[in-house]
């Protein structure tokens, strides 16, 4: 039997966290991803400093921070990868699990206070911590909530996923 080491954070948020999906920079048209070279320019002209790259390919870690739209990415990028003009929102949202410290009865509120759009809010509950509730058409899906999160609860879920489940 293999055993894997787990990190502090992964041991007390119940273990690793799936694995998500790979989230391209924004602007990036799926279809001329085959245009990519794997050059890196994204990768280095990054202010935030979230893209890798990813089987050759650009991908966010938001793990790491958040995406400002600043469009450096795509400003440096030598090849037709990305689209015209300036992008503003991804095409996902994000999604709080039930590791979530205020469904836990533990009063956190780090989400809501880095949202740059003000899309977490948090709700009462009788007889316990407010609990997170998106805004679902505020939430650009930058990843700030993601990268502060202590137990890692947050994450990017594609905008049609949730909207079946609100």
């Amino acid at each position: 039997m293999k055993r894997e080491a787990l990190s502090r954070r992964d041991f007390l948020s119940g273990g690793k966290r799936s694995e998500a999906a790979c989230i391209r920079p924004p602007g990036i048209v799926e279809d001329a991803l085959a245009a990519c070279t794997g050059c890196d320019q994204c990768v280095e002209h990054c202010p935030a400093s979230i893209i890798s790259l990813a089987d050759g390919l650009p991908a966010l870690d938001f793990t790491l921070g958040e995406c400002t739209f600043c469009g450096a990415c795509a400003e440096h990028c030598p090849e037709p990868v990305f689209t015209t003009g300036h992008i503003h929102r991804f095409d996902h949202i994000v999604s709080f699990a039930a590791t979530c410290l205020s469904f836990q009865r533990v009063d956190c509120q780090a989400c809501r206070d880095v949202c740059p759009t003000a899309a977490i809010r948090f709700r009462p509950v009788r007889g316990g911590p407010f609990v997170p509730d998106l805004i679902a058409s505020a939430c650009t899906g930058c990843g700030a909530c993601i990268s502060v999160c202590p137990v890692g609860a947050v994450a990017a879920v594609p905008l049609n996923a949730e909207a079946i489940h609100a």
